[in-house]
């Protein structure tokens, strides 16, 4: 199919969490509608109380609803996904929206590329119009990887800005329940890696983000830098572990919040460690050199 045609493209479901944020949801809802891919959608409302589901159930009858009655977090995504009858997922948040013709693009790289789990899009932080910073990172990923690869290779992904294979995804586990949201995708592309799947920044893909207002930054740092410790901990060997934890420990700002995300993920320790599973030593290189070239990145900083 040609990127610049009107053709229905049915290769890819967009899948679409949310919680509280009404507005947003319905503009994102109209222009993923707008797409030229006319792509099926499903939204999880984790639990909203502000009209939200009443509004998608006037507003967007096409729509393929999901009310679990409760606050899910990401794993809101994994509800939706038993539901997704497509080769690949897009996920979007409320407040972003997949530019017309990336869907149909990225479907074409994942069609001739079986290997590959997924594939991350340039992020435009909007109404400004520049990159997000995490950009950057992503182009200048320090791994390496097969010559068959879209663009340079990744150790993570970012779940509003993502197409991935439907099969990998439900093959890994989907997003883990027990780190509910924040940086939840480090631990699932760390096992699709270790699955054998690869991942990749494509360049010429593009997602759209306006941070909604309704945004509690202080609590998703609690929640960030809770997950990055218990993924540490779950994923990485001993040594590295201790490492990554002691670095931590000298790095975030020493404020109420990151005493909180400590005290939080040390009560979660008897889970984490119950269930730790540390990678082998190839994927462990993957996971150290990420971290490194993390530590320069104006995208990673625990602020809010």
């Amino acid at each position: 199919m040609n990127a610049h045609t009107g053709e229905r493209d049915g290769r890819t479901t967009v899948v679409v969490i949310t919680h509280n944020r009404r507005t947003e949801l319905l503009r994102t809802l109209k222009l993923l509608r707008e797409l030229p891919e006319r792509p099926p959608v499903i939204v999880t409302d984790n639990a909203s109380t502000d009209g939200t589901a009443e509004a998608v159930r006037r507003d967007f009858p096409d729509v393929r609803l999901l009310t679990p009655g409760r606050n899910l977090g990401a794993v809101g995504r994994n509800l939706a996904v038993r539901r997704v009858r497509t080769p690949y997922v897009a996920f979007c948040d409320d407040d972003s929206w997949w530019e017309p013709g990336s869907l149909r693009r990225a479907a074409d790289v994942l069609d001739k590329r079986p290997r590959l789990a997924g594939v991350t899009a340039r992020i435009v932080v909007e109404p400004s119009g520049t990159e997000d910073p995490v950009v950057q990172e992503l182009r200048e990923s320090p791994l390496t990887g097969p010559d068959w690869l879209p663009g340079p290779p990744l150790g993570s992904f970012l779940a509003a800005a993502t197409v991935l294979r439907t099969d990998a995804f439900r093959g890994a586990g989907g997003f883990h329940p027990g780190l509910w949201l924040g940086g939840e995708e480090e631990l699932l592309a760390t096992d699709l890696l270790r699955q054998g799947w690869w991942l990749s920044y494509v360049e010429d893909l593009t997602v759209h983000h306006e941070a909604s207002v309704l945004r509690d930054s202080t609590a998703r740092r609690i929640l960030g830098l809770r997950n990055t410790l218990w993924f540490t901990w779950l994923r990485r060997p001993l040594l590295p572990a201790l490492r990554r934890t002691a670095h931590l420990m000298v790095t975030v700002p020493r404020d109420a919040a990151s005493a909180r995300a400590f005290a939080r993920a040390a009560a979660g320790l008897p889970w984490v460690l119950r269930q730790r599973d540390p990678v082998p030593p190839e994927l462990e290189r993957r996971l150290t050199a990420l971290q490194h070239a993390r530590r320069d990145s104006p995208a990673r900083r625990y602020v809010g």
